[in-house]
């Protein structure tokens, strides 16, 4: 009876243990991206009407603006008029970019690459345990009737085209607290490094033509090269010393004829 007992309460707790662990994805916890592209800037804003029918005039206004950085993608959150009822306000990264009709349920779940799933909530705690475009589970989400605005680094997403985890080419979906779509927007490049010429020293730009690095003396002039031309001798002086020559050999004939 004792042994039974004790049996049943090594069950009862290992069942508490799983239920409090942390659930992971199919293909195991979400990965830190650490080679992310520099500089990139990609915005997505919130169209003037609402998806679904909300208690406000218009809809929600609000962006994200998700950028490059050293450890991560640094997001900026802001969220104004929302809702004074059906809140906290969830908002995640989908898979599928807003369609032309503005349908929020055509961008399909959330992004998952990881496969876990949304039945058991992210925990907070353990974010490479969440879903990876459940931002509002792992950082915070909007209250009713409040602006919500937030900064913060997620590790797990990318702007490093080719993974799982980059959502350069997705949206993002703001929830009611019973998962309605409230509104959705598609995430756009907005800035970035690449692609503009570095400008030289006192705001010239690079010239990658030879002209470039060959001296001229102006548009229609003959271009002097650079090679090292011998030194030139003084007329002045070459004459004196065939004149010191000749006198010297005349006074050496003078001699012999004496």
């Amino acid at each position: 009876m004792r042994y039974q007992s004790l049996v049943a309460l090594a069950l009862a707790a290992a069942t508490a243990n799983a239920q409090d662990a942390p659930e992971t994805g199919e293909l195991g916890d979400a990965t830190v991206v650490k080679d992310n592209p520099e500089g990139l800037v990609y915005k997505a804003e919130f169209p003037e009407q609402p998806f679904s029918p909300i208690s406000i005039e218009g809809n929600v206004k609000g962006s994200l603006i998700a950028k490059s950085v050293e450890d991560g993608i640094e997001f900026r959150v802001k969220f104004e008029n929302l809702p004074a009822e059906g809140g906290p306000f969830g908002y995640h990264l989908h898979v599928d970019p807003v369609p032309e009709d503005g349908n929020c349920t055509k961008t399909l779940a959330h992004l998952d690459p990881f496969i876990r799933g949304e039945a058991t909530p992210c925990n907070p705690d353990a974010p490479a345990t969440c879903q990876v475009g459940d931002l509002s589970g792992k950082h915070g989400a909007a209250d009713s009737g409040t602006t919500f605005e937030d900064t913060y680094v997620d590790p797990y997403v990318t702007l490093k085209d080719g993974l799982g985890s980059f959502f350069g080419n997705r949206s993002v979906v703001l929830h009611f607290a019973n998962k309605t779509r409230i509104t959705c927007a598609n995430f756009a490049l907005v800035g970035g490094d690449g692609g503009e010429d570095e400008p030289d020293r006192e705001g010239e730009d690079h010239d990658d033509t030879d002209e470039a690095s060959t001296p001229s003396t102006g548009s229609n002039s003959t271009i002097t090269p650079t090679h090292s031309a011998p030194a030139e001798t003084n007329p002045s002086e070459g004459s004196a010393a065939v004149s010191s020559i000749s006198l010297i050999a005349a006074l050496a004939a003078a001699v012999f004829a004496l």
